[in-house]
């Protein structure tokens, strides 16, 4: 059969370690024999962001920026074992984040619910939707070790050479600081995305912040959020008749915990990139979630929203059978594609993308899945099939 025809290609960021390996493997047996694939390639693997002083990342978020639509690979954050794994320059900064930074745009991250894999929390039924901010707070911070004894402040210098100062605190002995920061623009940016997608996907929006101590940060959030949503999406959400409510972050997690799903949580950066941890453990598996970045100008990333899976690439270099879930980053694969068949009005495209998922879902419901879904699933007798079997079950049941 002719393959399906793309007319504009999709940003393609590579990745490190086993997410590599199975990167390769989803293109040669599940997209290639059926998709005339066209990419604009980039590698962020991450001894090519060390030879390229990380312009690499820049140049792909640019990339994406012009192409409209992009799929990444997991990646390498480093840490001090990794600049000396690596020999690297520098300590470069998380992938993620700068092509998050460079877009403006917020982190949608859903569970991937599959027969046989059920919540650890029994009242989840339908999937809860992490909205995770994408810029700034700890992820832009700056931080020091306080040697002794001696003030940290915080200073603002006004473009006409005024200050204001802030007592951080009082040091009597050794000990760390450190200073966030985020925009009025971004956090903006935030809230119309959430409040847009809750739109398309006619679910609630909860956003949650810590106000009551963090009285000025937090609580600029808080505010930003209700203006917007006073002045923009009121009557558009009262039509739809779904809602926007705000709760300090502890409320949320008791709610969360009771609730059965099926709405959009809001979270600042770091909370975001926790819950959104806890939230996919709690459905089945970290590799088990879609994950996408939305622009305000309409620009998407799809990815994997897990690590590099590290162990088993050691044992794969070392020529041992592994069994690494794939799942994630075959829907961060069909994520993109849809997209792309979306805006390029390419039907046929948009159809392979739902016949993959299809497919991948059909393999484990039909027992045949990797080794940390077998552990859990709720089906008799599964089979723990190795990464590349795994792949090859989904490529028999497409061709099917």
């Amino acid at each position: 059969m002719a393959k399906i025809e793309m007319t504009t290609p999709l940003v393609e960021m590579d990745g490190d370690e086993m997410t590599r390996i199975i990167w390769q493997m989803i293109k040669d047996e599940l997209i290639s024999p059926h998709v005339d694939l066209k990419t604009e390639y980039y590698d962020l693997g991450l001894e090519h962001r060390n030879a390229t002083d990380d312009q690499v990342t820049v140049d792909s978020a640019e990339a994406t920026k012009r192409l409209g639509v992009a799929v990444k690979c997991a990646t390498i954050t480093p840490n001090a074992a990794r600049m000396d794994e690596y020999d690297l320059k520098k300590m470069w900064k998380s992938p993620n984040g700068t092509i998050r930074a460079m877009l403006d745009g917020t982190v949608f991250r859903t569970p991937i619910v599959v027969k046989g894999i059920e919540p650890c929390v029994r009242n989840w039924t339908r999937p809860i939707t992490i909205a995770r901010h994408a810029y700034g707070d700890v992820y832009k911070n700056a931080e020091m070790v306080v040697p002794g004894p001696g003030t940290v402040e915080l200073v603002y210098t006004a473009a006409d050479g005024t200050e204001t100062r802030e007592l951080v605190h009082e040091f009597d002995g050794p000990g760390i600081a450190q200073g966030m920061h985020n925009l009025d623009s971004s956090i903006g940016s935030f809230a119309r995305s959430c409040f847009e997608y809750a739109l398309d996907t006619k679910q609630d929006v909860w956003f949650a912040t810590k106000d009551t101590i963090s009285k000025k940060y937090d609580h600029r959030f808080k505010d930003l959020f209700q203006e917007i949503y006073d002045a923009e999406y009121a009557e558009r959400f009262e039509a739809e008749g779904i809602e926007y409510f705000y709760t300090l972050i502890d409320d949320a997690v008791a709610r969360v915990m009771k609730a059965d799903g099926g709405f959009i949580w809001a979270c600042k950066n770091y909370d975001g990139d926790v819950m959104s941890d806890m939230v996919s453990s709690a459905f089945g598996s970290l590799a088990m979630m879609t994950s996408v970045l939305v622009s305000p100008q309409g620009v998407y990333e799809y990815e994997a929203a897990h690590g590099t899976v590290q162990r088993h690439y050691y044992k794969h270099l070392k020529g041992e059978e592994t069994s690494t879930n794939s799942v994630a980053t075959i829907f961060a694969w069909t994520g993109a594609l849809r997209k792309r068949g979306e805006l390029d009005g390419l039907s046929d495209l948009v159809a392979f993308a739902d016949r993959l998922e299809k497919a991948t879902l059909d393999t484990i419901e039909a027992g045949e899945m990797t080794g940390d879904l077998a552990r859990i699933t709720s089906l008799e007798n599964p089979t723990a099939l190795s990464t590349h079997g795994f792949i090859l079950a989904i490529a028999e049941r497409l061709r099917a």
